[in-house]
C-alpha cells in the first residue's frame, strides 16, 4: 500500500522549464511567412511566394536604378548587392554591400544614389513568425546592366 503512493508524486515541470524547452524548439533562423508583395499574395505555396517576392523586388530595384547614372558613373559596375531590411511596420531599408577592400567605387555616392532612387515601393507585408510581424534581412544581387 505505501509503495504505490510514489506513482502520484510526479514532478510538475516549472513554467520556466517549459518556456526554455519551447524556446529551444523554435527555429529562429526561419520565418513562418516570408515578406510579400500584393503581386505574390495569390500564390499558396510558401516557396513560390518567397521566389515571387525576391524576383519582383529585384525587378523593382533594377527598374528604379536603370534610369540613373550608376551605369554611367561606374561602367565597370554591372551588379551590386543590396541588403534589404523589411521592418515589422512594413518600412524598407536598402544598403549597398561592397567588398571590404573596395576603393574603386565612391561608396558614399552610390549609397546616396540608392537612397534617392529606392523610394515609393508598393506596400510590403513583413515576415511573420508565430503570428507576429518580424524584421527580416536579405541580400539581393541587382543587375545594373543588361546587355
Amino acid at each position: 500500500m505505501f509503495a504505490s503512493c510514489q506513482y502520484f508524486e510526479k514532478q510538475v515541470p516549472s513554467e520556466k522549464e517549459l518556456l526554455q524547452k519551447e524556446l529551444k524548439s523554435i527555429n529562429w533562423k526561419e520565418v513562418d511567412e516570408y515578406p510579400s508583395l500584393v503581386d505574390c499574395e495569390s500564390l499558396t505555396d510558401k516557396k513560390q511566394q518567397q521566389q515571387c517576392f525576391f524576383e519582383r523586388l529585384t525587378q523593382l530595384i533594377q527598374e528604379k536604378l536603370s534610369v540613373d547614372t550608376l551605369a554611367v558613373l561606374y561602367p565597370e559596375l554591372d551588379t551590386i548587392e543590396v541588403k534589404v531590411t523589411v521592418y515589422p511596420n512594413s518600412t524598407l531599408k536598402f544598403e549597398p554591400q561592397f567588398p571590404k577592400d573596395s576603393v574603386a567605387y565612391d561608396t558614399i555616392k552610390i549609397d546616396s544614389i540608392l537612397r534617392a532612387r529606392l523610394v515609393d515601393f508598393p506596400k510590403v507585408n513583413p515576415a511573420i513568425k508565430r503570428g507576429i510581424p518580424v524584421k527580416t534581412q536579405f541580400i539581393l544581387p541587382v543587375i545594373l546592366k543588361v546587355e
